[in-house]
Parts: structure tokens; C-alpha cells; sequence
């Protein structure tokens, strides 16, 4: 259930605030995101989510399952409570954190969204990126993300097909 150091680095890429070392983006959770994403112009991004195991990966969390694969792994925890399990399963970032019932939500790949989330600065894609938003340059940058938790180190993992699987949550704009 662990996420990788390679996640690590990213997620730090993530919310650090360029030029201001320690400042940190808060989230803003996936209401804030799915205001602008759930056109068709945006390619119902939303929707997409809405109806992805991704959102509901927090609530795998509250069954009896959950909690007997964590006690399993040693962890003393409810599976909903637990940090290792946490990290792969919802938003995590102190005490701005989006809500983590949330599931694994845009904040959770694209970074902390309270300072690129306004219109004005979406509409710039480096300014996005500057404001903390993480975008990927190619399919490969995607897949080494999606891998931070789709690995070996989960008490449940499969094998990951990450073509075949990307094909179910691909969530990109349609050209304008």
C-alpha cells in the first residue's frame, strides 16, 4: 500500500510553490475541480471520475475486507484510518488536505489545486503548472504516476496493464 520514493518526488513537485521553498498549495477538493471539468467542452473529466474506482477508493477502505487485509500486513489501525493504506486510497497533505473519502480525486495526480484552479490561470497552461499544477509531458510520465500505487507493494495488487487500464480513465480535453 506504500507509494513509492518516486511518488514522493513528485508529490513534492507538486505542491511546492516555485521560487518559495517550504510554501505549500492547499487542496481544494474535487467540487472545486468538477466546476470547470464537467463540460463536454471539457471532456466530462468529471463524470469520468465519478464513475472510476478511483472515486470510491476510499470506501474499499471501510469493509471488513480492508480491515482484515491491513490487520494481515500488521497494521493496527482501522484500513480507513490507517496511513499506509491512506496513501494510496485518498488525498493526504496535513491539515489543508482535501477530504479523503474523496477517494483518489484530481489532487491526486495534478497536485494541491487552490492556486492554479482559477479560470484565469487554467487558461495558461504554464502558468497552471507554475501554480502547482502537475502536468504530464507524455503516457509514460501518466503510467510512472499511475505506479506509485498500482505496484507489487500493494497487499492486493494485479497485474497492471496500464494501456488497458488507461483506457477506462483517460480524461483528456477534447481538441478545441
Amino acid at each position: 500500500m506504500k507509494r513509492t520514493l518516486g511518488h514522493l518526488a513528485l508529490v513534492a513537485a507538486a505542491v511546492l510553490v516555485p521560487g518559495i521553498a517550504g510554501a505549500q498549495h492547499a487542496y481544494v477538493g474535487v467540487k472545486a475541480c468538477g466546476m470547470c471539468h464537467k463540460s463536454e467542452a471539457k471532456g466530462q473529466q468529471l463524470a469520468i471520475w465519478e464513475k472510476s474506482k478511483h472515486a470510491g477508493a476510499f470506501t474499499t477502505l471501510t469493509t471488513d475486507k480492508a480491515n482484515e487485509i491491513a490487520k494481515s500486513k500488521g497494521i493496527t489501525k482501522p484500513a480507513a484510518e490507517a496511513p499506509e493504506c491512506l496513501a494510496c486510497h485518498a488525498i493526504k497533505g496535513g491539515p489543508d488536505a482535501a477530504d479523503p473519502k474523496q477517494g483518489v480525486q484530481c489532487e491526486s495526480c495534478h497536485g494541491a489545486g487552490a492556486d492554479y484552479k482559477a479560470m484565469g490561470v487554467m487558461k495558461v497552461k504554464d502558468n497552471a503548472v507554475k501554480a502547482g499544477l502537475t502536468a504530464f509531458a507524455d503516457n509514460a510520465a501518466i503510467e510512472a504516476m499511475c505506479k506509485t500505487c498500482h505496484n507489487a507493494k500493494s497487499p492486493t495488487a494485479k497485474p497492471f496493464n496500464f494501456e488497458e487500464r488507461w483506457k477506462v480513465i483517460a480524461h483528456k480535453k477534447p481538441a478545441a
